[in-house]
């Protein structure tokens, strides 16, 4: 008799009631998440993350007693936690982006974002996938290269000079990226999906999450942003 997965825990954190109760109504409906708890200030996420041991936290960055940031580093500091952090945000200060990553957060979330984006986010925030939206992701991710070049298409593959680039510079790693896992990462730090990874490679879905699974063992990375993150650290990509 197969055994029903157990439903997604999350964490809502935010200094507005009527956000957190919107986002609760939302995600309530769903059979596979459930909403454990609410925070409205960062010193309150951080207690309720390491009482309730949630999935998925969504954290706003301006709260009293203490900032999304701050809560997110310590949150993710704690290894009994766990969690995967979304940062709620209305994308008007990009230092806060930058400063969230740089904490450990998964993704960002906009806070007007549909009922839709936000399942999705949550569900995708719990497979480990994080979220690399492309309107929030190149815009972040520059901040981590110290020269960007024009991205292609989003169906064509990398190109050879940067899979090149990524190949040599991978060899720093323990166990070096193959051939095809450098071409993965740099198309994931182009900010594609599976589903676009797979076009421009030509090689199906479950091809490339194993790649991406493969590729966040040798960085030792969380997720995929904080994988893109690190392959931009470390030059490769």
């Amino acid at each position: 008799m197969s055994q029903t997965a157990a439903p997604i825990r999350v964490l809502l954190v935010d200094d507005h009631a009527m956000l957190r109760a919107g986002f609760r109504t939302i995600l309530d409906t769903q059979p596979d998440i459930t909403v454990v708890g609410e925070a409205a200030t960062g010193a309150e996420a951080v207690a309720q993350a390491s009482a309730l041991r949630p999935d998925v936290i969504t954290m706003d960055v301006q709260m009293p007693d203490m900032d999304g940031i701050e809560a997110t580093r310590r949150i993710v500091a704690d290894p009994q936690v766990g969690a995967a952090i979304a940062i709620v945000t209305t994308f008007d200060r990009d230092d806060y982006l930058y400063q969230a990553l740089d904490a450990g957060a998964s993704g960002f979330l906009l806070k007007n974002a549909g009922a839709e984006d936000l399942i999705a986010a949550v569900r995708a925030l719990a497979a480990g996938d994080g979220m690399l939206a492309p309107e929030v992701t190149r815009r972040v991710l520059a901040r981590f290269t110290t020269a960007s070049a024009p991205t292609s298409a989003p169906t064509s593959a990398p190109a050879p000079s940067q899979v090149a680039s990524a190949q040599v510079a991978a060899t720093v790693l323990a166990e070096p990226l193959t051939d095809r896992e450098a071409e993965v990462l740099v198309l994931l730090a182009d900010a594609r999906s599976n589903a676009e990874i797979a076009a421009a490679l030509f090689i199906g879905e479950a091809t490339v999450k194993t790649h991406v699974s493969r590729i966040l063992q040798k960085l030792g990375a969380r997720d995929r942003v904080q994988a893109v993150v690190l392959a931009h650290r470390m030059g490769l990509t």
